[in-house]
């Protein structure tokens, strides 16, 4: 790997890094998490400041005028105009997606080799996004796996308390309110990371033009669990629904992210990215 490719690599994982922090605020109004998402954002845009400088010194002209460049000036642009909404405007969800495009643009660069041209014939050739895809996947799987556990036990708890059953058990578990709490939670963390991570594959898929794999049982399993749980954000916002269907939510979902582990055996999406 070249140095410019590695650096390229670090600014997709700082710019992660920061998506993750924006999406926990927007999730649920975290003002440390969106200091530290800018934080990752003001990193992302000196680096990118940096580069182009160096470029414009070197060709003593702007670098725009390959497909690389544009994408890379446009991201640029894009972290400098979401700065100014940020600051002036302070409207947060048109930051997260302004950035989600940014940072998009930003993975159809590496998936195109940047400097060199030349399309990869897969995965081999962007390690660096197969490491930070898996990374992240396997991040909310344990995240979900946590939240799943807590549901579970809350739900064993709620059915012991209504029928007045006090045991040891009982008195060992945490309260309804903490079990709640930590579900949510353990949500809060592994939603972002998961949308993070399929962004990087399904910017993968439509790099190489494989479009017939979105219809792949892998990817529609992870889709589907992706919507089981914004629909859980969405529902507990609007608490239209008790804590024990919020709990049942969150099982529910983690039965079909389980479900999309099982899809790998019809799978074709991992053997296409050699995993």
């Amino acid at each position: 790997m070249t140095l410019f490719n590695l650096l390229y690599d670090i600014i997709i994982y700082l710019y992660a890094l920061s998506l993750l922090f924006y999406f926990s605020d927007c999730i649920r109004r975290n003002p440390r998490a969106k200091r530290t998402g800018t934080g990752f954002l003001i990193l992302v845009f000196i680096i990118q400041l940096a580069s182009i400088t160096i470029r414009t010194v070197e060709e003593k002209t702007l670098p725009l005028f390959s497909t690389y460049d544009f994408f890379f000036f446009l991201t640029f642009i894009l972290i400098l105009i979401s700065f100014f909404i940020e600051r002036v405007l302070k409207t947060d969800y048109a930051v997260l997606l302004l950035n989600v495009i940014g940072f998009c643009a930003m993975v159809q660069n590496r998936l195109h080799s940047p400097g060199e041209g030349a399309l990869p014939s897969g995965w081999d050739t962007v390690h660096g996004l197969l490491i930070l895809h898996v990374a992240l996947a396997n991040l909310s799987f344990a995240f979900y796996t946590v939240a799943a556990v807590f549901a579970a036990m809350y739900l064993f708890l709620h059915r012991k308390l209504k029928q007045k059953k006090w045991d040891n058990t009982v008195r060992r578990l945490p309260s309804l309110e903490s079990m709640e709490r930590y579900t949510y939670t353990s949500m809060l963390i592994g939603t972002p990371l998961l949308i993070v991570s399929l962004i990087v594959a399904l910017m993968s898929i439509f790099a190489e033009g494989r479009f017939v794999l979105l219809l792949d049982l892998k990817v529609v399993f992870t889709l589907l669990a992706l919507c089981v749980y914004i629909a859980y954000f969405a529902t507990r916002h609007m608490r239209n629904y008790s804590a024990v269907i919020m709990a049942r939510w969150a099982i529910a979902g983690y039965i079909v992210f389980i479900l999309n582990f099982v899809a790998n055996t019809w799978s074709a999406f991992h053997q296409w990215v050699g995993v």
